[in-house]
């Protein structure tokens, strides 16, 4: 991914989508906004004990660094499913659309906006129908499938063929930092089929997920193939993103924003 230095703000993009001039995207850093530690400074999660004003301001702040109408964005209550949801426009004296994990549309204008803090952004665009999507994909969420479900809304809703999608896989916790336990070691195996390529052991027996190559899998399973992965470990680089695992879940959340061009 490309680093972009927005001024005080800091976002990356897909190196792979700079020919595609009607998607505005960005997945931010915690560099450039208000908020006062441990939430310093682009914090844009609003039930972490930040103050709000701040986390509005820090809002405001990333829209205006990409030029897309704040007053238009879309968001969801994140809650670890695989459930997408159809976005048209945001629903009047409501912060969130609904209690999921994916989002999609093919409103020119729409912002769509996620927050995250080790779990992976997944990004997606399809140029032929003009449509994208963002996901938001923990373990569960990538056991579950949270990327593939975005994709198979596009489908349903926009005729959307897995071959043209252009998918990016964010900045997350990486593969040498993501501790996990059996359940989930098992999670995967029930999942994926394999856990070699997925699960890697440390000579103490403990085991670490790989989730940029878990989703890349999901992803090309459902037939995409143009895959762009950040390779960023957020736990890794908390200089410049938040990380849950690496600061004690006591971080603010950065923010991930797709819309298709006016």
């Amino acid at each position: 991914m490309r680093r972009v230095n927005g001024g005080s703000l800091v976002y990356y993009q897909a190196e792979s989508w700079a020919s595609c001039h009607n998607v505005v995207h960005g997945i931010f850093t915690r560099l450039g906004g208000v908020s006062q530690a441990p939430w310093a400074s682009l914090n844009l999660g609003g039930t972490v004990g930040d103050d709000l004003d701040a986390v509005n301001e820090n809002h405001r702040r990333m829209y205006a660094c990409l030029d897309v109408d704040g007053e238009r964005s879309c968001t969801v209550w994140q809650v670890h499913s695989a459930d997408t949801v159809v976005v048209h426009k945001r629903v009047p004296n409501r912060r969130w659309l609904a209690r999921a994990d994916g989002m999609v549309t093919a409103r020119p204008g729409v912002p769509l906006t996620m927050r995250f803090a080790d779990c992976t952004p997944i990004l997606l665009h399809d140029p032929d129908h003009a449509a994208v999507g963002i996901a938001h994909a923990g373990w569960r969420g990538t056991v579950l499938g949270a990327g593939v479900s975005a994709l198979r809304t596009m489908q349903d809703a926009f005729g959307t063929r897995p071959q043209a999608v252009l998918a990016v896989i964010g900045p997350s916790i990486g593969p040498d930092r993501y501790q996990v336990g059996d359940e989930v070691v098992e999670a995967v195996r029930q999942a994926f089929g394999v856990v070699d390529e997925l699960v890697r052991r440390a000579d103490d027996g403990s085991a670490y997920l790989n989730l940029w190559a878990a989703n890349r899998l999901a992803l090309e399973r459902a037939g995409v193939s143009q895959i762009e992965v950040a390779g960023l470990c957020t736990a890794s680089h908390t200089d410049e993103f938040f990380s849950h695992r690496a600061e004690a879940g006591r971080t603010g959340r950065f923010g991930a924003v797709i819309a298709l061009s006016e």
